[in-house]
């Protein structure tokens, strides 16, 4: 991503202060573009401006931070007693288990919050209550370069010795990153559970208590140390150093034999000339059983008391033809069954049909827990040690769980 995108002056509106009635709602979204001309600032400006014209009484500040620095900022601003009144995020419930957040169904009209794709409604909910509002969506699957495949002689994986395999022989091809383990800061908790699941693991049971250090999830990345990152197939970062975004970048420069990827990736591939496959991300024996699903979050906060002007906003911004724009700028999958209907039939979109089919199978982050936040950020921190040279998965792994526990029994 680049650095953080702000935007400071006022959108649309009547002025700074405006009238005496006016209500002015903060906004702090995430970018989900990869330079200026495609940041999410745009998409929030024409939002905000057809909002504004129907509504004289009410303007939008919007400020937009990378994913780098969202989620941080936002936990700045809560904690210096300045929150917004809207977030877009990457987890909620910790602010849910404070009170600091409104009920979904305190602000949405029926039609709106019934609306939501369930499993995306359901993970929104703590102790059975939506808070969490999902705002975007994705799966994951496994990109390959097709050219690069070609020149070695190769065919999709569809088991990880299979995937080993493919990148011994990518990097005899001299292909800079065979294949891209990104377990930087900005994503790693989505690599990390998407190799989880492959090997059969999870950060939670199905019972929802934390098992980072299970058997399976140790043997994962004892694997994942062993027969990858240790033979010097994930490319010249460090896997802890590489950023999502960065490794996108490289696939997109044709730089990178393969790399778990979301539906956002084909657009950059196909701007750069690049000739990409999917298929099902490889397991352990054969094709994983399972794959990630990925909900970022749209949190009202109670601080500043618009509860009306946020719930018609919110009603106004998860209107089809919001969600569809959104989601087509983005590459990404839509969060109401609607507009998921729209899609899934639509010629333009038959591209992320892929990706509509596996979100009701999915499975996503543990976010109703009101730990996640704090393990989240400890998984982005700590789980480049585990395959780093030196690393020790077993000890890496143990630890997080300690933190998990921790954090739970705090929350």
């Amino acid at each position: 991503m680049a650095s953080a995108l702000v935007m400071t002056a006022v959108l649309g509106g009547c002025g700074i202060t405006g009238g005496s009635g006016e209500v002015t709602l903060k906004l702090v979204a995430a970018d989900y573009g990869d330079t200026e001309a495609n940041s999410s600032r745009h998409y929030w400006d024409d939002v905000v401006d057809a909002y504004e014209a129907k509504h004289p009484d009410v303007r939008v500040d919007v400020t937009v931070y990378s994913w780098n620095d969202v989620d941080r900022k936002v936990r700045e601003l809560v904690d210096a007693g300045e929150a917004p009144d809207l977030a877009q995020i990457g987890a909620y419930s910790d602010y849910a288990a404070k009170d600091l957040l409104y009920r979904a169904d305190d602000l949405l009209s029926i039609p709106v919050q019934a609306d939501f794709v369930p499993q995306l409604a359901a993970a929104g909910q703590v102790k059975g209550v939506q808070y969490g509002m999902p705002f975007a969506a994705s799966t994951r699957v496994l990109f390959y370069n097709k050219t690069l495949f070609a020149q070695a002689g190769l065919t999709p994986p569809k088991s990880w010795d299979d995937l080993a395999a493919a990148a011994e022989a990518l990097k005899a091809e001299g292909v800079k990153y065979p294949y891209a383990l990104p377990l930087g800061p900005e994503e790693a908790q989505a690599e990390t559970m998407q190799w989880l699941l492959s090997g059969g693991g999870g950060y939670t049971d199905v019972s929802g208590t934390y098992t980072i250090d299970s058997a399976q999830n140790v043997d994962t990345f004892t694997w994942l140390k062993d027969e990858l990152v240790g033979k010097d197939l994930t490319g010249p970062v460090a896997p802890g150093k590489l950023n999502r975004a960065a490794a996108f970048a490289a696939f997109a420069a044709g730089d990178v034999g393969m790399l778990n990827g979301h539906p956002s990736l084909m657009a950059m591939a196909e701007k750069k000339g690049v000739k990409y496959g999917m298929v099902p991300t490889p397991g352990a024996d054969g094709a994983s059983p399972n794959t990630l699903g990925v909900a970022d979050w749209m949190a009202a906060f109670k601080q500043n008391g618009h509860q009306e002007q946020i719930g018609d906003f919110l009603d106004f911004v998860y209107a089809d033809d919001q969600v569809l724009d959104f989601s087509r700028r983005y590459d990404l999958l839509p969060v109401t069954t609607s507009a998921s209907e729209a899609m899934s039939t639509a010629e333009e979109d038959k591209k992320l049909k892929p990706f509509l089919d596996q979100l009701l199978l999915s499975e996503l982050y543990p976010v109703g827990e009101t730990s996640w936040a704090t393990v989240s950020a400890e998984i982005k921190k700590r789980i480049g040690e585990a395959v780093a040279t030196g690393g020790d998965p077993r000890t890496v792994l143990e630890e997080l769980q300690a933190t998990a526990v921790r954090a739970d029994s705090a929350a």
